[in-house]
């Protein structure tokens, strides 16, 4: 189950040249910047309109390679990681105020009576099972979906009260509904449910959406889609909105609500992902009505966890090659366990080598530091970190009575 669902149980083709230009129905992009893609045997041909950001993007792939700040970094990933890694947290043991713990993937929400608070870890999910604990990627993840809610509230309200420590939000309680809506641009993925690999096996009807021949994988589509998906035990299943409206999974007027707001988020994501060197490939949301009705956005908000990422510059030279993306997520991991085990049926998996533990800390923390253009703030490991998460989330939530 994904973290909102267990909040939930806790609380209650073109035919013809084309072209598409990401920008946001609510709001204006930043600046020009647009992706322009034309069928010409399948390869798209890429431009970016926002010419003078054509060096520092270039320069991006070099600064997530081999860079300074590429080494500074990883010298406090490998000197403080065993003091930072945040893989498990026992706040109702220390917050007197919190009652209840519920595990999820990768966080831990905390019932405090009128709030919630989830508590971001370093743990690793994919193939809907842990695989490792990453140093830093709690504190990058919380405060990425911050970033993204205080910049989306046009699109969306969301349930953020408050964020009192790095790897904490406190958030309001809410009915969540039971899908996730994943928003897709490209034909990509390897897991189970990626377009990719369902598109790859003859499917050309996914969620409710036609898809033509003669895709080939990481190629752009004509117009972003949604592909919604519920949980069914341990792994998410893919549904149509009909089958959301027969299994009394959402209303439809929520559902088109959702929609609607899922891909103006997304849309807005790409521009201003673009706008820093990068493609937003695809992302999921999750959602909730509030008691008064209105309906918010929770969890988180493109994150390299529940993103994906390219970096704009090399797309377009690498598929044309037939090479994969250079991709700013956890997709390289995905690809290793693949090629090292069956992610989906082994009962134990080998260890992820320390080098591509620390590869993929590091491309947290750069994604983060290219989309928010601010530097990463490693913070100090004299006090433990779950002593000082307990402090911070006592006081705040003191403040809150």
């Amino acid at each position: 189950m994904s973290e909102s669902m267990f909040m939930a149980a806790a609380l209650n083709p073109p035919k013809t040249p084309f072209k598409i230009i990401l920008t946001p129905a609510l709001l204006p992009p930043p600046t020009s910047s647009a992706l322009t893609f034309k069928p010409n045997n399948n390869f798209p041909t890429l431009s970016a309109a926002a010419q003078p950001q054509q060096q520092e993007h270039a320069a991006l792939l070099d600064t997530l390679r081999n860079s300074t700040r590429k080494n500074q970094v990883l010298q406090s990933i490998r000197t403080t990681s065993p003091f930072n890694c945040l893989s498990e947290t026992n706040l109702h043991h220390t917050v007197p105020a919190l009652t209840s713990k519920t595990r999820g993937k990768v966080r831990d929400i905390y019932d405090s009576g009128e709030y919630l608070v989830l508590v971001t870890t370093d743990r690793q999910s994919a193939f809907d099972r842990i695989l490792a604990s990453i140093p830093f990627k709690g504190q990058v993840l919380n405060q990425t979906s911050l970033w993204w809610f205080e910049r989306t509230q046009h699109i969306t309200a969301n349930a953020v009260v408050s964020t009192p420590d790095p790897n904490v939000t406190i958030a309001k309680k809410c009915s969540v509904f039971p899908v996730e809506f994943v928003a897709r641009g490209f034909v990509t993925g390897s897991t189970d449910t990626s377009l990719w690999t369902v598109y790859n096996k003859g499917i050309r009807n996914y969620c409710g959406n036609a898809l033509p021949d003669g895709l080939v994988k990481n190629q752009k589509m004509a117009a972003n889609i949604l592909t919604p998906t519920t949980k069914a035990a341990d792994h998410d299943v893919p549904v149509t909105l009909d089958e959301i409206i027969e299994r009394g999974l959402m209303t439809r007027a929520d559902y088109e609500e959702v929609s609607r707001k899922a891909l103006s988020l997304f849309e807005y994501g790409q521009c201003v992902a673009l706008e820093h060197g990068l493609i937003l490939v695809d992302t999921k949301y999750e959602f909730g009505k509030a008691e008064d009705g209105s309906i918010m956005l929770i969890d988180e908000v493109h994150t390299p966890d529940s993103s994906r990422y390219w970096i704009a510059n090399s797309y377009l030279e690498r598929f044309q090659n037939g090479l994969e993306p250079e991709n700013v997520d956890k997709e390289f991991l995905r690809l290793w366990f693949k090629n090292h085990c069956n992610p989906y049926e082994d009962e134990v998996l080998p260890e992820a080598p320390e080098d591509l533990i620390c590869e993929l800390s590091w491309r947290y923390i750069f994604l983060y530091e290219t989309i928010t253009k601010s530097k990463f703030e490693v913070l100090s490991s004299e006090e433990p970190i779950h002593e000082r998460i307990s402090r911070n989330v006592t006081s705040a939530l003191a403040s809150l009575k």
